[in-house]
């Protein structure tokens, strides 16, 4: 895509319809969710597609999220288990993206499942993005829109540091809710969990009443977004599980601890998940060496928010 201007619209119906002819262009547009800020084109534009990748820079065997606006719409691209239709009656719209067998003849572009038989969708709670599947009428790919492997955006600021001139629009609607993207459970053909996230996994396993198994990051073979080892990371390094700084780190405390930035004063993982992105990404910008970071509770949304700190801890390809 040529470095040219990004709009920025509001979550009105005009800038929303506007947004719509961008995609059927075969153009990008960021838009928010309740998770994070998605990158989003039409999936079944193979031109387009491509061109999600080429601003992110990322892998093209790393799968991408498809978007829809009805339960109806994603059966018409994917293939429903029996546990699959009770996890999307439960939680769609929300943070919840299936991976299932993507059904022949659906027009999605391949690049979109990585050439995978099976694709990751969703429906997405936010009332902006769901108005804008309405509206565009067709699956929408989007992957996080930030650069490949950096911190995912929870504002429009942070989209416009990463990806400004590289896309033609974003939709402002404020900061995102929740924090972090969506979980994700595949079924192989038991459910397994390929991603936590804003949906907690026990709540997941509540509703189908069964065990849901866990999988393990990948460096080269991800079957589902978010998979790899190294990912989320900002350009200083991580320490986990601190209980003080060093000398040359910078505090992200959790609970009531000294610090520099408090992901939840009070311990509460919702509000830390909410504050995850963007405080490491304030303390990043201070140019700090390295990052510590207090110890957080490894259950509900904790398995989420621990999952992104140690793929952004990892050694970097």
């Amino acid at each position: 895509m040529p470095d040219s201007k990004t709009e920025i619209l509001g979550g009105d119906v005009k800038s929303l319809e506007h947004a719509a002819s961008m995609l059927r262009a075969g153009q990008l547009v960021a838009f928010p969710s309740e998770t994070v800020y998605g990158l989003g084109a039409d999936a079944c534009n193979d031109t387009a597609v491509a061109s999600i990748f080429a601003a992110k820079q990322r892998p093209s065997f790393n799968p991408l999220i498809v978007h829809v606006a009805t339960l109806e719409m994603a059966k018409c691209i994917a293939e429903f288990s029996e546990d699959a239709e009770t996890l999307a009656r439960r939680f769609w719209p929300g943070p919840l993206t299936l991976v299932l067998p993507l059904r022949d003849h659906t027009g999605i572009s391949p690049l979109v499942s990585a050439g995978l038989s099976s694709i990751a969708i969703r429906i997405p709670a936010h009332p902006v993005a769901r108005e804008l599947l309405a509206v565009f009428d067709g699956p929408v790919a989007g992957p996080s829109a930030n650069p490949s492997g950096k911190l995912s955006p929870t504002q429009v600021e942070h989209v416009l540091e990463g990806l400004a001139g590289k896309i033609a629009a974003v939709i402002d609607a404020g900061p995102c809710a929740v924090g972090l993207e969506s979980t994700i459970v595949g079924f192989q053909p038991q459910p397994v969990l390929l991603r936590p996230g804003g949906v907690p996994i026990e709540d997941v396993a509540d509703c189908l009443n069964k065990p849901v198994a866990r999988s393990q990051p990948t460096s080269d073979t991800p079957n589902a977004p978010g998979q790899l080892a190294s990912h989320y990371a900002p350009n200083a390094a991580l320490r986990l599980n601190a209980t003080q700084p060093r000398d040359d780190e910078v505090m992200l405390g959790f609970g009531n601890t000294p610090c520099a930035l408090n992901l939840s004063e009070s311990g509460d993982l919702i509000e830390a998940s909410a504050n995850l992105f963007h405080h490491l990404r304030k303390l990043d910008s201070g140019n700090a060496r390295c990052i510590a970071v207090s110890p957080i509770p490894d259950h509900g949304l904790g398995l989420a928010i621990n999952d992104r700190l140690r793929r952004a801890a990892a050694p970097r390809p």
